[in-house]
């Protein structure tokens, strides 16, 4: 690897292949806001394991193995996004992009009970609308096994009434990001990593289909708060390959 180049692992929508996942978003917007030189190794959801699991640290043996992952430069890999996103703000402090605790912790604290309430709806829908071949069988039978039966009757008996229930979170969403009114960000002009987990959510809404990204906004209560805060963020959104 090139000096100064860092690798992002990150899993493929079929072709042509780009960026969803919600998880990888956070860690790619990181990079193109730090205006780091990076290069994107696509893996499939059955080659994750395997590619990383001779690089992980000891102590880390035995934890599930997903992305993102990195590797850095010197050669090492980091897998977790918090963990990246500690690393890079160390080792490229500017420009700043503070993970933010406290608002971290409020932010959290909704997106579990909103994503949660949507599970039904985006499971589902990543195996019809986004993976390709390689990593359909293995998605399909892994989340079988989460939900306890067939992953497309899941979201035929549990998916009605999953906005609804995902409203009020929403709500609380926007109340949140519109809590400090002098910018766009969920800290008004201050940008922090919170902004970047919630643009990769409404990211990957949009890669699912415009049908639940605008049922999305229309839930939110203000879909052009979330909107202009998307734009705002255009300038790192830009690259997803």
């Amino acid at each position: 690897m090139s000096s100064g180049t860092y690798t992002l692992f990150d899993i493929p929508t079929k072709a042509p292949r780009r960026c969803w996942s919600m998880n990888t978003w956070r860690t790619r917007l990181l990079l193109n806001y730090k205006g780091l030189d990076y290069k994107t190794e696509w893996v499939e959801y059955p080659n994750i394991r395997p590619r990383l699991n001779q690089h992980v640290s000891p102590n880390e043996q035995g934890v599930q193995f997903t992305l993102p992952a990195i590797q850095m430069p010197d050669g090492s890999y980091v897998m977790d996004s918090y963990k990246i996103a500690e690393i890079i703000e160390e080792k490229h402090p500017e420009p700043s992009l503070p993970l933010d605790q406290p608002l971290l912790l409020k932010f959290r604290k909704i997106l579990i009970e909103f994503m949660g309430a949507l599970t039904p709806i985006y499971v589902p829908g990543v195996a019809q609308r986004i993976l390709g071949d390689e990593s359909i069988d293995y998605f399909l039978k892994t989340r079988q096994e989460d939900v306890g039966m067939p992953l497309y009757e899941y979201g035929k008996l549990r998916g009605p009434g999953s906005f609804d229930r995902a409203e009020p979170f929403a709500r609380q969403m926007t109340e949140l990001l519109k809590e400090t009114r002098s910018g766009p960000y969920f800290l008004g002009d201050r940008l922090t990593y919170v902004d970047f987990i919630w643009a990769g959510i409404l990211l990957f809404f949009k890669c699912l289909g415009d049908d639940e990204y605008q049922e999305i906004l229309k839930r939110s209560g203000d879909a052009e708060a979330h909107t202009s805060f998307l734009e705002s963020l255009s300038a790192w959104t830009e690259r997803d390959d």
